[in-house]
């Protein structure tokens, strides 16, 4: 039997783990003397179930952190009740509102055997695609009115803060308006184009249009359902042609 209060163990388990994971995933070790890093990675364990409980019972004394590139993460920790085996959860997104996970249910982790490779296909098989789809319902709820892009269609919003938001499904598009100035958010996946400067806002917009026009790839600009008329007479901004739309003049 092995020693689960060895970090060595732990460490070596989630190495394994990850590798045998779908897509990429890389680990990382919490010790017992991150305190600070433990405690915020314990509120963020999208658990109200088996790892909950037993949080409750032994708070986080160690854990393996595996990561995928898109932000998404899970938890390895010790299982505390003398058998063998871990047990492993989901981890919410630092970025995401509380709103955004109102009425998306918790993504419950498991436990596992004490075989990294057997256990990857169950958490591959279960955990994951649980994981995978409440993850995927709360970016779409933090997209926050930005209506998500199709592979022919990039759907640019404006925001009441002034900037332009996308949600691009084809990463040529995504190219395009990084290229142009656009940002993504790491957890998101939202790309926001800055408003602060208007005349190089309208000049970015003007030229993606042609330039996904180019791939076969349309653009449509709209304002957010939620937008609030103005209360003093802005400035006005020359009407922007995106591909071959004109888009009224927006007020700020």
């Amino acid at each position: 039997m092995h020693d689960h209060n060895t970090s060595e163990h732990l460490a070596s388990y989630a190495d394994v783990l990850a590798g045998e994971l779908p897509d990429t995933w890389t680990s990382s070790h919490v010790p017992a003397d991150a305190k600070a890093d433990l405690a915020e990675l314990t509120d963020r364990i999208w658990d109200l179930d088996l790892v909950a409980a037993s949080l409750a019972e032994h708070p986080l004394q160690q854990a393996a952190v595996l990561s995928r590139p898109d932000g998404a993460q899970l938890v390895l920790l010790d299982r505390r009740d003398e058998r063998d085996g871990f047990l492993i959860a989901a981890v919410a997104p630092r970025a995401l509102p509380d709103e955004a996970y109102r009425a998306v249910p918790e993504p419950n982790g498991i436990a596992l055997a004490d075989d990294p490779f057997l256990s990857a296909e169950q958490v591959a098989g279960d955990l994951l695609a649980r994981y995978d789809s409440a993850l995927a319902q709360v970016r779409h709820n933090a997209l926050g009115g930005i209506q998500p892009s199709q592979p022919d269609r990039v759907v640019l919003t404006w925001q009441q803060d002034g900037y332009v938001a996308a949600a691009p499904a084809d990463d040529r598009a995504s190219a395009v308006l990084v290229a142009h100035g656009f940002v993504q958010d790491p957890q998101s996946g939202i790309y926001r184009l800055n408003g602060n400067d208007t005349q190089a806002q309208a000049r970015a917009l003007r030229e993606i249009g042609p330039q996904l026009d180019a791939l076969g790839i349309g653009t449509a600009l709209q304002h957010p359902a939620s937008r609030t008329a103005p209360t003093s007479a802005p400035a006005s901004i020359p009407p922007v042609a995106v591909g071959n739309r004109t888009v009224a003049t927006r007020s700020r």
